[in-house]
Parts: structure tokens; sequence; C-alpha cells
């Protein structure tokens, strides 16, 4: 632990976070975004991103990939689409809550809801379609919540996000407020989300590799090694504070999901591959 703290303080003390994502418009956001990690890895292919650290090294992007012959979480995933095809009590089932039957739209989440004005991610629709239909909401970070939205991640492989920040105040206000958040130092380390993953990605951290910024939604909810099991991108982010000695935020807090809304958006035009496997 301490040979971590020394590591990344090192870093900190190194860090000036670039001018990456800081058009006028969302939009020029992502196409800046895109161009910076051109220019920071100009062998690895746009569409490699969705696959984090395995875009950037040989080495364990071949021990994953012989992973993937028997991802670890296959029985999770047909769980949850036993889950997700079982009628509540009142006979109605998670279809009943979602477009097209709930299948093939992940790509589409999270989304600005204009009528309450927040963000809505997949997680936060699957509870509030329990509690509309008369059950108990699940828990955020892990559990039958991960294995639902892994089911239904699965059904869009392939699928480009197409996350889109409507023209109001409201939107563009969370948006700004999920970038602000992701350029945000916090904790005992001073730490902001871009310092590893816009300024360092590429570079060791003891044994993690660390994933640059685009297409890391993609994934979600993973398999990783360290939990030995599924979890949500929400309980990704908690572990992330933690790593840099700062508080965690609820799981589908309102910061959290505006920093889901801005991270997912600047990986608008790649695919969803999730779940997948993490370290």
């Amino acid at each position: 632990m301490l040979k971590t703290k020394v590591i990344l303080a090192a870093l900190g003390a190194a860090l000036i976070v670039p001018a990456a994502m800081a058009g006028s418009t969302p939009e020029e956001d992502r196409k800046e975004a895109v161009e910076y990690f051109k220019q920071m890895f100009p062998d690895v292919p746009y569409e490699e991103y969705v696959n984090g650290q395995y875009a950037l090294d040989d080495d364990r992007r071949s021990q994953w990939e012989s992973l993937q012959d028997f991802p670890p979480y296959e029985f999770a995933v047909a769980e949850g689409k036993e889950m997700f095809e079982t009628p509540f009590a009142n006979g109605k089932t998670y279809a009943s809550c979602f477009e097209n039957g709930g299948i093939g739209i992940r790509q589409n989440f999270p989304y600005f809801d204009d009528k309450n004005d927040e963000v809505i991610t997949l997680e936060l629709a699957i509870n509030r379609c329990r509690e509309a239909n008369g059950e108990e909401p699940l828990k955020y970070k892990k559990g039958d919540i991960a294995s639902i939205s892994a089911y239904m991640a699965s059904t869009s492989q392939g699928k480009n996000f197409n996350i889109k920040v409507q023209d109001s105040p409201e939107a563009l206000a969370a948006y700004q407020s999920g970038k602000e958040f992701y350029y945000s130092r916090r904790g005992q380390l001073n730490f902001s989300c871009a310092s590893c993953h816009v300024q360092n990605p590429g570079n060791w951290i003891r044994a993690d590799l660390l994933s640059p910024a685009l297409g890391q939604p993609s994934n979600f909810p993973v398999h990783r090694s360290k939990w030995g099991e599924l979890g949500t991108l929400h309980r990704r982010f908690a572990g992330c504070n933690r790593n840099v000695r700062a508080e965690p935020l609820p799981a589908q807090s309102t910061e959290y999901r505006n920093l889901e809304y801005f991270l997912t958006y600047m990986s608008n035009g790649l695919p969803v591959v999730g779940p997948s496997t993490r370290p």
C-alpha cells in the first residue's frame, strides 16, 4: 500500500493534466479527446479503445484473449437473463419498462431525462422498473443488478454508443458537472480521474496498467479478478475514489450519474462490448 502511495505521489508531482476535452461543446470535447489519444497512441486503432489496457500491451492482451475462451461472467449473464425474463409478482417483466423490450438498448444509456432533469443510467432504470412494479430495489454495485445489466449489455454487443446531450441548460449542466468531476483533484493523493486516464494511460502503477478514458464504459459490467465477481461502473468509480484516498460517493448518486454521462459521451461511436473481464 505504501509503495502504491509513493508511486502515485511521484506521478502526481509531475502531472499537469493537458487541455484535452476542453472544447466549448460536448462534441468538441469528444473530438479533441479522440485526437488527443490518437496522438498519444498513434498505432492503436480507434475501435481498440473498448479493450482498455489490452489495446496497449501485447502480453496482457494475449493472457486476456485466452481467458475469453471461458469468460468467468457467463454464469452471471445466464442468471441475469433468467431474472430479466421472470415475471414480477404482478405478472409483468422488465421488458415492460424498456423500449424494444429491453433488448439491444444498452448503447442508449445513460440519457438525460428532460422531464425530471436528471441522468438515467441503465442500473437506475432497472431499479425504477422494479419499484414501478411493486418490487424492492436491488443494491447497485454487484449481485443481481450487475447480472441483469450484464445480460442487457450482452444483447447490445457491437452496437455503437449514441449518447445525446440535448441543447438545454439542464442537460448541458449535467454533462458539465460530470466533466468537472472527472478533472477535479480529490483525496489525500490529490488525484483526478484524468490524472490516470488522460495524463498517464499506458503507464504502470504497481501491477496495474492504466487504461485510457476512451471506451471505458463499453466494458461494463465487468468481472474483475480482484473482485471475483461482476461489478457495475459505479462500483468502479467508488474504487477509484478510494485508491486516491477520497471518500467514495453512493452508487447512483447524482455526481456519479453525471460522471457516467460525460464519460460515456466521450465514447460515442465505440461499440458496447460488455460484459468483460479486467484484472
